[in-house]
């Protein structure tokens, strides 16, 4: 079996990113002068960079998951639009051989049954999933942005202003404009 894409970017990517494949802490310890190596801050600062690197390798490794999530979701919809475009394609074709020949030509009637349904119920469901997650989101940037919205407005409002030379410069800017428009009357 072919390896998936979670599979090569995580062989790829997450396996040789490891600290210790890139330096042991016996050739990290010989990088510092012969005074410090026997230092236990030495190895606590590996263990710092380890950690530091876990850390990293975690993140790539959810972003993995969520591309291969995304690629998923992508082949659905690719298979989703070809499936409707030869549907569209079949109802074309069958509208035609009804109004030709009537309800005797033969067009197949498509019926699932239950090993049939399934699959599509599921793949309707993980759209269906899909589409509300994006909502969900959406949603809460919208609120996110709203409420910052209504806290600068509050700020306005009760006279707290994050730049405390507001309106010093608000002023200067509305003398600037008047007095241009002085000089050109």
């Amino acid at each position: 079996m072919a390896p998936t894409e979670a599979t090569i970017l995580a062989n790829y990517l997450l396996i040789p990113a490891q600290l210790p494949a890139i330096i042991s802490l016996k050739e990290f310890t010989e990088l510092f002068p012969r005074a410090q190596q026997s230092s236990p801050q030495v190895k606590r600062l590996y263990r710092d960079l380890q950690n530091q690197r876990n850390a990293l390798m975690d993140a790539v490794e959810t972003n993995i998951e969520t591309e291969a999530k995304r690629a998923k979701a992508l082949r659905r919809e690719v298979l989703r639009a070809k499936r409707e475009a030869e549907a569209h394609e079949m109802d074309d074709e069958m509208e035609i051989e009804r109004a030709l020949y009537g309800a005797a030509s033969g067009a197949p009637v498509i019926r699932h049954d239950v090993s049939s349904i399934i699959p599509e119920l599921d793949s309707s469901v993980e759209e269906l999933n899909a589409s509300i997650q994006a909502l969900e989101r959406e949603e809460a940037e919208l609120l996110q942005s709203i409420k910052q919205t209504v806290g600068n407005m509050s700020d306005l409002r009760y006279g707290r202003l994050s730049n405390g030379q507001l309106t010093e410069q608000v002023l200067e800017g509305l003398q600037n404009v008047q007095e241009t428009c002085q000089a050109r009357h």
